[in-house]
């Protein structure tokens, strides 16, 4: 049986400051740090002393730092992957929230989704972000790790499920698996049917002793 926990980082600097993510490198705030703390030792607490364990992260301070609090509970390094970050908004990277929110053209209800123009310059197209991030879940799915983390963003949460589920690419461009900063996704794949499941999706429920710190 495989297991994948997928975390999506807690509170970064660009959530306080009220600018765009994206490849803008935020880091964690005083909050995310202890959230940080507090999703790898639920992790810890679930994963069975001895197991193998390999986690892989985003490569964006953000989320190796939170990697960085969950591998070192497992005494493992994690593997940082570029292809895991979040999508990229180009030129409105670090500007005010507002500033995208202004120029932002959204995507039509059918047709061309995926290829989309979002009126932002070096704004990354959804089919570039979930090929991407779908590459990088190949990789990791080579491995026969039965315990695997991953440490990404709200944002390609979608496409690791997507994936996860194999879910062609240009049916995702009508996906969403909503998540909170901070949360942990598991997705399990049983020895027997080799079904995929979504066991639960975004749980938050180990950041009730960090918020209480």
């Amino acid at each position: 049986m495989r297991t994948l926990y997928v975390v999506t980082h807690p509170e970064a600097t660009h959530h306080v400051e009220g600018v765009v993510g994206g490849w803008h490198d935020s880091q964690l705030t005083p909050a995310g740090i202890r959230a940080a703390v507090s999703i790898a030792q639920a992790l810890r607490a679930r994963i069975p002393d001895g197991a193998e364990v390999e986690v892989f992260s985003s490569d964006l301070q953000r989320t190796s730092r939170t990697a960085e609090e969950i591998a070192q509970l497992f005494g493992v390094n994690p593997i940082l992957d570029s292809r895991l970050r979040e999508k990229s908004y180009g030129e409105a990277e670090g500007k005010p929230q507002e500033w995208l929110d202004r120029r932002f053209v959204p995507p039509p209800a059918v047709g061309k989704r995926m290829d989309h123009d979002e009126g932002v310059e070096g704004c990354e197209t959804k089919a570039a972000w979930a090929q991407r991030i779908y590459a990088a879940m190949d990789d990791i799915l080579q491995s026969s790790c039965a315990h695997q983390i991953i440490v990404t963003h709200g944002g390609s949460l979608t496409f690791v499920v997507a994936s996860w589920i194999m879910m062609p690419i240009k049916s995702a461009g009508f996906a969403r698996f909503r998540a909170p900063s901070g949360s942990i996704t598991t997705l399990n794949e049983d020895d027997f049917f080799h079904n995929r499941q979504v066991v639960s999706l975004g749980d938050t429920l180990h950041l009730d002793s960090a918020q209480a710190d």
